[in-house]
């Protein structure tokens, strides 16, 4: 994971390196994805969010089109 100051920033560094961009979001939508995708934790129950359970954790966020889309993958 890279941090950038901008969305332009983000496609210099891709060009600069020859690497095609990937998803980009917000420290929020990072910070709501995390809690989101660890939030039971510290439970016995703890287990990571299953494949149809991701595409809604993602939509929540405002995370959409391809790079988001698992069911591509």
């Amino acid at each position: 994971m890279l941090l950038f100051r901008s969305e332009e920033t983000a496609d210099a560094w891709c060009a600069a390196h020859g690497r095609l961009r990937g998803g980009l979001v917000t420290l929020g939508q990072l910070w709501h994805l995390a809690v989101a995708w660890y939030a039971n934790r510290l439970t016995p129950e703890s287990r990571r969010p299953g494949p149809e359970e991701i595409p809604g954790i993602f939509a929540a966020i405002g995370l959409s089109g391809p790079f988001w889309d698992i069911a591509r993958r």
